[in-house]
């Protein structure tokens, strides 16, 4: 269930969603508040879960997974276990970055980063594949980024 935001509380997700290493007050200058209610807001944020965590962002070429590939997958019977036996399998799986259960002819969509064809060829052969309850898998190759994971376009409200 969504939280109650304020405008502050956007200001605090806005300049943290941009960086993620800003001090606290470097924050609280940023959204015009002092440092200590400016450190109860982002703790409170955190506790709700709103803010689920800080990570680096990586260059995936700069450390060799020069591949990105869309893989969608479908089960080869709908129902209940086999969905979830495959999103368990997919999230156990380190190439798998992200995946997502959609409508349409694929169940799920998978983003795979590795470091070339081969690569993909052995995971797709090896670990995709042998899945018991994969029906069919196409893969679509990134050429190249065109806008990667940004910040949120959190609602005003």
């Amino acid at each position: 269930m969504p939280i109650s935001l304020d405008s502050i509380d956007r200001r605090i997700l806005h300049a943290l969603q941009e960086d993620g290493r800003l001090t606290n007050v470097e924050l609280a200058d940023r959204v015009g508040l002092s440092p200590s209610p400016c450190l109860r807001r982002v703790k409170r944020l955190e506790n709700e879960g709103v803010i689920r965590g800080y990570r680096a962002i990586v260059d995936r070429h700069s450390v060799a997974l020069g591949l990105t590939i869309f893989t969608e997958i479908k089960v080869n019977r709908h129902n209940r276990a086999n969905a979830d036996g495959l999103q368990n399998a997919l999230s156990a799986i380190p190439e798998v970055v992200a995946c997502h259960m959609v409508s349409g002819a694929p169940d799920f969509i998978a983003e795979v980063v590795v470091p070339d064809l081969a690569a993909y060829e052995g995971l797709l052969s090896n670990v995709l594949l042998e899945l018991p309850m994969v029906e069919d898998i196409r893969s679509n190759f990134s050429m190249r980024p065109v806008k990667t994971e940004g910040p949120l376009p959190l609602p005003d409200k």
